[in-house]
């Protein structure tokens, strides 16, 4: 490449310039082992699947704060995206040819592999495998920037975030119409006069904090539809060779 365009660009690349009958995607770190491509293509060979995916049993070495978040964010992709996302599903997998066309034709620039794998359907057979440290190398995946790569998956397949905030906004509504209502009850029945500045102002700090959270919601979306919009190549080749 001519920089680095990400790990989602690397495998889009290797997939159009792949002509098997046969593909894997699998980390260069071996974290992934290479012991179960010969059992993966034995299933697809043998009992009819078009992907045999590796599926990490455990979380041996990684942190309990990051396992926890990424087991809720499965868990959160399943829900709002109705995709079959299994904390432990990941990017290693063998599939037939179909499948790799398939994928291919979803030539969006932002991408978001795990949910297009389960988009174009297809059946796959999962198998189990430990998760080992690296045999080189280290991770460049920050808290933030996997909290970054998860918002892309949700935005990517999912506008359940403008719904709820749509509903945050009927409800907010509702709440500060009530409190209308009581306010103006008891000033007419009762001739209590208004007060509460302090409460008045932490409510509107509230309030404006929920629209900009909306609004940069809603932002994300636009983005992304701009950036889309541009038609820029998913990746640039600098130097090729052997193919």
């Amino acid at each position: 490449f001519s920089r680095n365009f990400g790990k989602e660009a690397a495998m889009y690349a290797g997939l159009q310039n792949a002509s098997g009958d046969y593909c894997v995607l699998m980390d260069a770190d071996l974290q992934h082992p290479p012991t179960l491509l010969p059992e993966m293509y034995h299933v697809l060979k043998t009992e009819g699947y078009d992907c045999c995916a590796g599926f990490r049993e455990d979380r041996e070495g990684e942190k309990k704060f990051r396992s926890f978040l990424s087991r809720k964010f499965y868990q959160v992709m399943k829900r709002m995206c109705h995709l079959e996302m299994d904390d432990g599903a990941g990017d290693f997998r063998m599939m037939k040819r179909n499948m790799v066309d398939s994928i291919l034709q979803v030539k969006e620039y932002n991408r978001y592999m795990k949910g297009i794998f389960s988009f174009v359907g297809f059946e796959t057979k999962w198998i189990p495998f430990h998760n080992v440290e690296r045999a080189a190398g280290e991770t460049k995946w920050s808290l933030f920037s996997l909290f970054r790569y998860a918002l892309d998956g949700i935005f990517s397949f999912s506008t359940a975030p403008v719904s709820l905030a749509g509903a945050a906004g009927v409800i907010l509504f509702l709440i500060s119409a009530a409190m209308g209502v009581y306010i103006a009850m008891n000033t007419i029945l009762f001739g209590n006069d208004v007060s509460g500045f302090t409460t008045i102002v932490c409510l509107i700090l509230f309030l404006n904090g929920i629209q900009m959270l909306f609004i940069s919601i809603l932002g994300e979306y636009i983005s992304k539809d701009y950036m889309e919009n541009k038609r820029r190549p998913i990746y640039i080749v600098k130097k090729s060779e052997g193919f």
